[in-house]
């Protein structure tokens, strides 16, 4: 005996009139396309699935030629929304399957529960199908009543490897990291980056991007910022995008393509530099952090500003000064107002930032450096003279003049002196002959003859002792005398206008890392210093005068960073000095320095790539806990590296060499702990030698 066969139940279509919504629908909740959206897509392309429905029948059993709708209520109430705007017909036909027997709400159960969900890969194909065959992005957006960008997304999800979107549709791969691969379009890429995947732990999605981009540039780098992303572009530059998070603008994955744009820009611009007539120029993307040491900068003039600016900047400063009065009791700025005042403040600063106008003479003999800022932005550091391009010094000194300037060798000089002229208190100038006299020979009664010079050296010799003496009874004086003589090495530094024989150096790094010169605390020391070197005359002969009109407070700011010039605490292998970064480390304290604070951050160039994994997985532990450190421990180095520098963001942990004692740091289980003095064993052990071996050197001379 066969089985019996399967009935399936009629359908037939039945006019819109006629239909009922059931109360036997299980969908309560909304969720989905709306109702506006569904009626859209049905009156764009019809209804593509049918109602299942009852017939109503009255008390007595019989067909009321009325149908309530158990499943479909959704495509009821799109249809009812057509009707009522005139779209659709009342009696318009409607598709139905008609059911009978069973229970009404197993039928809706059954059409929601079963309906299978279309896989997000079937999707994006179906999207790229769309695309191939010639809808547009938008035109799909509108199609499916979703954003241009989800579009984009889709289609960029299908353009992955097939290999890696087979393994997605197999469940071998996360939504998320498939959104990660798409950053690159190289396929091989994408297969070479899943392969080391498989042999590491860590697969997070950073990790996939931070694999497929290792090798390019981010957008937001200043080399990418200087040239433009349209010039990279339009010669050729290929740019990797993240459609599903910010990317900052993307990388640049053409390296020597943009560091031959660079160059190219460089040479441009500094031709124009090099037009103003200076002796040299250096040309680099980025200078060393102190490459202008040993360099005398000139001082220019700053153009004024013309009675048409002087016009213009008083308006724009009323006008700023009306928008802020009005909204000085209002809780906030209305957008209208706070996008003027950033025009009007945009304006100004272009107002102030005046052009400098330098003596012919001076950049003959000065040169320029043109490199990159922080910003991407052109920076010219003009005015910067050489030693070997230093006039000679004079050898006539005025009263009234500064000892030692350069001067040009034509300048005429007073050939009637019989010698040298030496400046002597606030008085009047001592000749002294160039022959040599004895006491002997000085003739009596004549009150022209000039004193010998070993008579000179011995009044002298007791001023000077006198001279420390009175000093040493005014201190307000002698601070200010070492201010004046801390001033001159700072920022006059070939001027010999001071007598105190103090020595202030500021030397450079002999290693650094690159972008020093570009971090927040290079760039806050280098504002303060031009601000002090704007205050303060442009001759070395008017700076005494100068520092005794500062207040108190002016000269205890400008005297604390001319002592901060010559602080050195950088370890050189070559040159122990224990007992000096010991006293750094005393210096720290006592400023309670925090590295943190100053934008310093473990990342791969500046720590992580260059110390031994053992250092990374105790630097993991201290920030992230012992788990964090074991989930790493097996990566190789750079990999590790790369990791431990996503894992340390934002925990403010720092080596042992940057942290100042005192300071309380939290771990990752949120224990607060304080550096303590064992941290610097280092510098001890280091000062210990230095002891032992003057130690030594003592010994051996006697």
């Amino acid at each position: 005996m066969g089985k019996e066969k399967i009935t399936l139940s009629s359908s037939r279509d039945i006019p819109f009139n006629k239909l009922v919504l059931s109360q036997s629908n299980v969908r309560r909740i909304k969720a989905g396309v709306s109702i506006e959206e569904l009626a859209e897509d049905i009156a764009r392309r019809g209804l593509l699935q049918g109602l299942n429905v009852r017939a109503i029948v009255d008390a007595a059993g019989e067909p009321t030629g009325m149908y309530e709708i158990p499943a479909g209520g959704r495509r009821y109430r799109a249809l009812e929304l057509l009707v009522k705007q005139t779209r659709l017909a009342k009696t318009a036909p409607v598709p139905c399957v008609i059911r009978e027997g069973g229970i009404a709400e197993e039928d809706s159960l059954a059409e929601n529960v079963q309906r299978a969900p279309l896989h997000p890969l079937d999707q994006f194909r179906a999207f790229l199908t769309l695309r191939e065959k010639g809808q547009s992005e938008e035109e799909i957006a509108a199609a499916f009543f979703v954003s241009v960008t989800i579009v984009k997304q889709r289609l960029k999800l299908a353009s992955v490897s097939p290999k890696l979107l087979e393994l997605y549709g197999e469940d071998a791969m996360t939504l998320e990291q498939l959104m990660a691969f798409t950053v690159s379009g190289d396929h091989q890429h994408q297969e070479d980056v899943f392969e080391k995947l498989s042999h590491s732990y860590d697969k997070q999605p950073y990790a996939i991007r931070r694999m497929l981009t290792e090798s390019a540039v981010r957008a937001s780098d200043k080399r990418a910022q200087f040239v433009g992303l349209e010039r990279y572009l339009d010669e050729g530059g290929v740019v990797l995008r993240d459609l599903f998070q910010s990317d900052q603008g993307g990388w640049l994955q053409d390296v020597r393509l943009l560091d031959r744009l660079v160059a190219e820009k460089l040479t441009e611009e500094s031709d124009a530099v090099r037009a103003e007539g200076w002796k040299w120029i250096e040309v680099a993307p980025e200078f060393p952090y102190g490459h202008t040491y040993g360099l005398r900068i000139i001082r220019g003039d700053v153009v004024p500003l013309t009675p048409e600016e002087e016009a213009t900047m008083a308006a724009l400063q009323a006008e700023a000064a009306l928008i802020e009065q009005k909204f000085a009791d209002a809780e906030e700025v209305s957008e209208e107002a706070d996008q003027r005042l950033s025009e009007l403040e945009t304006a100004m600063e272009a107002l102030d930032s005046r052009p400098i106008v330098f003596d012919p003479a001076e950049i003959a003999r000065s040169g320029a450096f043109v490199s990159i800022d922080g910003e991407g932005r052109l920076k010219v550091e003009r005015g910067f003279i050489r030693p070997e391009d230093e006039l000679p010094l004079a050898l006539t000194i005025e009263s009234n003049g500064s000892e030692n300037q350069p001067i040009d060798e034509d300048t005429d000089r007073d050939d009637t002196a019989p010698g040298a002229a030496l400046r002597q208190s606030d008085r009047n100038t001592i000749i002294v002959e160039d022959a040599q006299h004895t006491d002997d020979e000085a003739e009596e009664g004549d009150d022209t003859s000039p004193i010998s010079d070993r008579l000179l050296t011995e009044l002298t010799s007791y001023r000077t002792l006198a001279l420390r003496k009175a000093l040493g009874d005014h201190p307000e004086v002698a601070i200010l005398a070492a201010l004046h003589a801390l001033c001159l090495k700072t920022f006059y530094p070939y001027a010999q206008d001071t007598c105190l024989e103090l020595e202030l150096k500021s030397v450079g790094f002999s290693a650094q890392r690159p972008g020093l010169a570009d971090s927040l605390v290079a760039k806050a020391l280098a504002e303060r210093h031009q601000a002090w070197r704007n205050a303060l005359p442009r001759e070395a002969t008017e700076l005494w005068r100068a520092l005794g009109e500062f207040d108190s407070d002016s000269r205890q700011a400008l005297f604390a960073h001319c002592v901060a010039q010559s602080a050195n605490a950088v370890h050189e292998t070559w040159n122990r000095r224990g007992r000096a970064l010991a006293h750094a480390d005393q210096l720290a304290d006592a400023v309670d320095l925090d590295m943190v604070a100053t934008g310093w951050v473990p990342t791969v160039d500046a720590y992580l790539g260059r110390v031994t994994k053992a250092r990374i997985l105790s630097a993991i532990t201290e920030a992230r806990g012992e788990e964090a450190a074991n989930r790493i421990a097996h990566m190789k180095k750079g990999e590790m590296a790369a990791t431990a520098q996503e894992l340390l963001a934002g925990t403010g942990w720092l080596p042992e060499v940057l942290r100042t004692r005192g300071q309380v740091t939290v771990d990752a289980s949120g224990t607060a702990t304080t550096v303590k003095d064992d941290t610097r064993d280092n510098h001890d052990d280091a000062g210990t030698d230095e002891a032992a071996d003057m130690m030594d050197h003592q010994v051996a001379a006697e």
